[in-house]
């Protein structure tokens, strides 16, 4: 199985390996100011999905400078220089203003070190004003735009409250696309997909769907991200109400790499699993040991490989 992971298509893309910087522009979201709800969705930390990011006390420059500091024992080159993405991920990072969008985009887009800037948002945040910028942003340096879905199954959509339809990620894939198609060039606007495998109620099957769904559309990369339960979410007051089942590390790989199989060959994996902030996490615990859990995901890879005799190949970089 041909694994088209996210380090190896930077490095060609790029000519070096490239790192993430996470940033906090000091958003809010629909779903948290009372425009959809003030819970915020079921499983969102009060970081908003942006506990590793910097500090929103800092400009976005200065976020970018600790950042570059933060990674800097990891970079092994000849002159020990890096290469980064801005990667703007707490809360909603389209729900502002459209010049303060600017400002902080452009503050990113024009910094030396930056090679790409990666905007995590809902997809009942994005129209065309907000396309035409980050159109324009796109002409300095290569934008991803990140979505959540999470899931195509509108039952799981609602008990997690995500706050919005199928149709309206359609309408925001459609409208990206427009945008992609006036560049006329082997450079788009990436579109990311978020999805969460172990969400409540949900089994393989109705995971697989979403894989077929996301299928459908003219994505480029996809991040599938472990359900984790978190302290003071609704989730974590559900799954103490309510304990339902939480997936064993065995049971996620085996899920994980049956997705993987379905899913387009074409579509870059950014994230195979994740990590919630250990200080924060109820479960699943083994999910705390992230070097544990990539190596077993890359073992049972391997294995699964040589058995079926098909080709893999994975960086055993950071997902």
């Amino acid at each position: 199985m041909y694994i088209n992971d996210l380090n190896s298509y930077l490095k060609n893309r790029f000519g070096k390996k490239i790192y993430k910087i996470s940033l906090d522009a000091g958003m809010t979201c629909p779903n948290r100011d009372g425009t959809i709800d003030t819970r915020g969705c079921i499983f969102c930390s009060e970081g908003g999905s942006g506990d590793f990011a910097g500090s929103c006390s800092l400009s976005i420059t200065e976020q970018i400078n600790t950042g570059k500091t933060l990674v800097s024992k990891k970079i092994k080159n000849e002159d020990n220089t890096g290469q980064y993405i801005a990667y703007f991920q707490a809360y909603t990072n389209t729900y502002a203003p459209i010049d303060r969008l600017r400002t902080i985009y452009m503050e990113a887009a024009t910094n030396k070190d930056i090679v790409a800037i990666s905007i995590a948002t809902r997809p009942d945040c994005i129209d065309a004003q907000i396309m035409d910028l980050i159109y324009e942003i796109h002409q300095i340096k290569p934008v991803f735009i990140e979505l959540g879905l999470q899931t195509s199954n509108e039952e799981s959509a609602s008990f997690i409250r995500r706050g919005y339809t199928n149709k309206i990620f359609e309408d925001a894939i459609n409208l990206i696309t427009i945008y992609n198609d006036k560049l006329h060039s082997n450079n788009p606007i990436h579109i990311v997909v978020h999805t969460i495998i172990g969400l409540p109620n949900e089994d393989y099957p109705v995971m697989l769907e979403t894989i077929k769904y996301i299928n459908q559309f003219p994505i480029h990369g996809i991040k599938l991200q472990l359900l984790h339960i978190l302290t003071n979410t609704d989730l974590a007051k559900e799954y103490e109400k309510n304990p339902f089942k939480v997936l064993s590390l065995e049971e996620y790989t085996d899920i994980l790499i049956k997705l993987l199989e379905n899913l387009r060959e074409d579509i870059v994996i950014h994230r195979m699993t994740g990590d919630g902030p250990k200080n924060i996490l109820i479960a699943p615990e083994w999910s705390k040991n992230k070097r544990n859990v990539l190596n077993y995901i890359n073992k049972q890879l391997t294995l699964r490989d040589t058995v079926q005799g098909r080709c893999y190949s994975q960086d055993k970089g950071e997902y």
